[in-house]
């Protein structure tokens, strides 16, 4: 007893190791880029910067002990039945085809998902603390509880493991998945950014920090551009919005509570009716007019 007590212990510290380097190397790529580059100029230790560090190493590692037991158990289940050959036939296909069609499959689901935390009153509470950032930058993409957390990358990884893209053999992660991870981790850190940057054209089919910003915005706008990868997703739907301009503000009124703990346990609690502002139900939401 002891001694996995100890195995734990020694496993979380190295992850937490292996986290802090990570955040150091993504201090060095995003820092100096928005300070050159910044849509609004602020500070390095900005505003709840120590809120949305903590919200990092929090999401870093609850979600994922969370999600493999689920995922792992399904996929095993239907992979067993294995009708007609087709998981073995999908396992052949190499890495550079699986991986593309993961990150396409995932984006899609990821974006029904995505209108469902934003419509489902329930499902906000959770939602609204990754909204409750005033301040954009690549760092405020961490600040999310844990349950929404869980149910984004439930979205994003359950087509893979469920159509056979990503196999269940017991020696550590799949290599797609894991590519993906890495790629969906790297690019929302990058639409989060403070980074005054447009993609001309390509902002039709690939997401840019100006596409995300508008989710943040403090006003109606915050019900749109819901896809994370592919804008071409929400022009589908009807729920993208791509001006000029650059939102005039972040955030959600009234805001949730200033401090980890409170931000943590405030949608937990059925009395406290959860962060303010509430969505127009996605049932009945009108679809946005695509403007660039």
């Amino acid at each position: 007893m002891i001694f996995q007590i100890l195995h734990g212990i020694q496993g979380l510290a190295i992850d937490v190791t292996r986290l802090s380097l990570w955040l150091i190397l993504l201090i060095a790529i995003f820092a100096p880029i928005e300070r050159l580059c910044a849509v609004h100029p602020s500070k390095f230790w900005r505003k709840q910067m120590g809120v949305d560090i903590g919200w990092y190493f929090i999401n870093s590692l609850v979600p994922a002990a969370l999600l493999t037991p689920p995922l792992v158990l399904a996929a095993h289940a239907l992979h067993n039945l294995n009708p007609g050959g087709y998981y073995t036939a999908i396992g052949t296909w190499p890495l550079w085809v699986k991986v593309p069609v993961m990150i396409f499959l995932g984006d899609v689901a990821t974006y029904w998902g995505h209108r469902a935390l934003h419509g489902i009153p329930l499902l906000w509470r959770f939602h609204a603390i990754h909204h409750s950032a005033e301040d954009m930058d690549w760092l405020s993409n961490t600040r999310a509880h844990p349950v929404d957390m869980v149910l984004v990358r439930l979205c994003g990884l359950a087509p893979a493991y469920l159509l056979g893209l990503a196999q269940t053999t017991g020696k550590g992660i799949d290599p797609g998945v894991a590519l993906v991870m890495i790629i969906g981790t790297l690019w929302t850190f990058f639409i989060h950014a403070n980074i005054r940057m447009r993609l001309g054209p390509v902002e039709w089919l690939i997401s840019s920090p100006i596409f995300h910003h508008w989710h943040h915005s403090i006003d109606e706008r915050r019900e749109t551009n819901y896809a994370f990868f592919f804008p071409f997703i929400d022009w589908l739907f009807g729920t993208a919005y791509l001006p000029k301009a650059w939102p005039p503000g972040y955030g959600i009124n009234p805001p949730p509570p200033a401090t980890l703990a409170g931000q943590f346990f405030e949608p937990l609690d059925p009395v406290a009716g959860g962060t303010g502002y509430m969505p127009r139900p996605w049932k009945k939401r009108k679809t946005a007019k695509p403007t660039v």
